[in-house]
């Protein structure tokens, strides 16, 4: 990012942004609201989720805010109609196929803000049985029926670290992302299939054991609809003792090493049950690896063997 200002007009008001900049950088400096979903500061932008989108001078389509490079004498307008109808729709063939129930509070700000129906597409269809979505093919598709399409799914339950819930995937990509180049460089993950059909996958569909996966758990770290969770968290979910009004969260070092990754330990009824790392720190950038996520266990153990 070079030291060079550019100036654009946002809503109508003139502006001056850091030349490299993208529009949602410059409509955030700006105290513009933009929604996102895909995006995190911390990884590449992919253009997945569209919910950024906004209305620029001479182009014929809505371009996504969060990369787009801001131009000298670019004129944006985030919050006409049109950009709404948009927004609306995503957020409505969204929630017609996904569970958005734990979803983050922005994206269900985003659905009462915009007025989303998912259910004007009609009743959700039965859930899909377990690997099911998994052995589609392209090309090769059902005739289409009166109900929503959904992703419904079993959860896939195969370590002892975290469950992988994609009747809630959003196919935000954050996750690869993260097991990727912006972080881990792993690759245990992509997205598989095309379409309706596409879904997160290990290679060759492996259960996580099998695959390249470290358990960094740095995927659950950027996920915001709970498609991925500790196993702790999921299991007090389904036991129904998860009571967020009853937590607290501690800002720690990890012990592990010497590098000095910084956690926050969310703590219920004296025991720690998820542990994460903030994502303005300039240590870790939100990321951890296995012992500074998943190794708190010994801190609950009260009597020795």
């Amino acid at each position: 990012m070079s030291g060079d200002l550019l100036t654009i007009t946002i809503d109508g008001k003139p502006l001056s942004t850091p030349a490299g900049t993208t529009i949602l950088d410059a409509c955030r400096a700006a105290a513009i609201g933009v929604p996102t979903l895909c995006y995190l500061e911390t990884l590449a932008p992919v253009n997945a989720c569209r919910i950024c989108v906004v209305e620029m001078e001479g182009s014929r389509t809505l371009v996504p805010a969060c990369s787009r490079k801001a131009e000298e004498g670019m004129t944006i307008l985030t919050d006409t109609e049109r950009v709404r109808h948009s927004r609306k729709l995503i957020l409505e063939m969204l929630g017609s196929s996904v569970d958005l129930s734990l979803a983050n509070a922005e994206l269900k700000g985003c659905m009462k803000e915009y007025g989303a129906r998912p259910e004007r597409f009609g009743p959700t269809a039965r859930p899909n049985a377990a690997g099911e979505r998994d052995k589609t093919r392209p090309g090769h598709h059902h005739a289409p029926g009166p109900d929503a399409a959904t992703t419904l799914q079993p959860v896939k339950d195969d370590n002892n670290l975290y469950v992988r819930d994609y009747a809630r995937c959003v196919l935000c990509y954050k996750c690869v992302e993260a097991c990727g180049d912006d972080a881990q460089n792993t690759y245990a993950i992509a997205v598989a299939g095309r379409g309706f059909d596409a879904r997160i996958s290990t290679e060759f569909n492996v259960p996580l054991p099998d695959s390249a996966c470290v358990y960094c758990g740095n995927c659950i770290g950027v996920c915001p609809t709970g498609a991925l969770m500790f196993r702790s968290e999921h299991e007090m979910r389904r036991d129904g003792t998860w009571d967020e009004s009853k937590q607290t969260v501690t800002s720690t070092i990890c012990p592990y090493c010497g590098v000095g990754c910084n956690l926050d330990l969310r703590v219920q009824d004296n025991r720690i049950v998820t542990v994460s790392s903030p994502h303005d720190s300039g240590v870790t950038r939100g990321m951890l690896c296995v012992k500074g996520r998943f190794g708190f266990e010994f801190v609950q153990i009260r009597k020795r063997a």
